[in-house]
């Protein structure tokens, strides 16, 4: 969290106000080797009045902005701007995959309950908590769905490729769901004919890697809220956890969550879209669909914003008329 100043330029706080504390916002120093991907305002004070969440048309001298920044290391953008570049396609602007995600499966209820939202992907697990309807905190913990894969490939001598399939088709995350009597068959290595496997076996090799995983989460989250405990914000996560992604969609997950984090645990997938086939709705898909809304949102309040002034300069031009009509007749 950052605090930013900035002076009233009239008797009442204006659009252009809030942009200008925004944007010095923008300016401030982080990590060397390190760029500004998000500005994310959480509450205004202005003078003595504290938890604004929108200033524009109130009165005073002087506006505080707390904010949320997102940074990431510049090689890594460079990187994914190429990646995509060589797709034959332009990168208009660098989003992080956690507020992606939560933009697709979050209700605003959830936001100003309290909720944090887990992108669960291949490489790393991305977190975004918000409190009172704001951001509070975001996070990438460099473990996920990857290193499943990985122990199951070690576990039963199988491929890793093949291992990812095991997983996503068969793996569960809680053992105590499985039946005893289903069977998986593993494929191995260098030409040796398949095995069958007890899934509930499966699972035993699964259940205790996701459960370190989560608790990860839950280390983050407990270490986040005795901060916003001392801040004086609210820090309960009274909507629970929502956890999302690829990673997120195999069986048992949100039961094997409750038993970490001891709240209530969804599954998110995409909500408010239309047009999409059905597989686009699962939470594989959060996180572009996510990019759908952020866009969308962005341009809509883009063009907003183009309105009010356009509005603001008319309304300033017939004012200024006005007086100097007054003062030649």
């Amino acid at each position: 969290m950052k605090l930013v100043w900035w002076p009233i330029s009239e008797e009442e706080v204006t659009l252009d106000d809030v942009e200008n504390v925004v944007h010095t916002a923008k300016s401030v120093r982080v990590r060397d080797e390190h760029r500004v991907l998000h500005v994310i305002p959480q509450e205004y004070a202005i003078d003595y009045q504290e938890g604004i969440k929108n200033p524009v048309g109130l009165s005073g001298v002087r506006m505080q902005a707390k904010v949320h920044l997102i940074t990431c290391h510049n090689d890594m953008a460079k990187n994914i701007v190429k990646a995509v570049e060589r797709c034959g396609l332009k990168v208009d602007q660098l989003i992080f995959a956690g507020l992606a995600a939560s933009y697709s499966v979050l209700t605003e209820d959830e936001r100003e309950l309290g909720v944090c939202v887990v992108d669960i992907g291949g490489g790393t697990m991305d977190i975004a908590v918000y409190t009172g309807g704001a951001l509070r905190h975001t996070k990438v913990i460099p473990y996920a769905g990857n290193v499943v894969t990985s122990d199951i490939a070690y576990a039963f001598g199988t491929p890793p490729s093949d291992a990812e399939a095991i997983k996503v088709r068969h793996g569960c995350a809680l053992g105590s769901i499985v039946g005893k009597d289903e069977n998986v068959e593993v494929p191995s290595v260098g030409g040796r004919p398949p095995r069958s496997l007890q899934r509930q076996t499966l699972a035993e090799v699964i259940e205790p890697r996701y459960t370190e995983l989560l608790n990860l989460v839950n280390e983050e989250i407990l270490q986040l809220q005795e901060q916003l405990r001392q801040q004086g914000v609210k820090h309960h996560l009274a909507a629970g956890i929502v956890l999302t992604g690829g990673a997120a969609q195999i069986e048992g997950l949100a039961a094997c969550a409750q038993r970490v984090f001891h709240t209530q645990v969804r599954i998110g997938a995409p909500l408010n879209i239309t047009g999409l086939t059905d597989y686009a709705q699962e939470p594989y898909y959060s996180t572009a669909v996510g990019l759908l809304h952020y866009g969308k949102e962005s341009h809509l309040s883009g063009e907003a914003e183009v309105e009010k002034r356009v509005t603001a300069s008319v309304g300033s031009w017939i004012k200024r008329l006005n007086s100097w009509l007054r003062k030649e007749f």
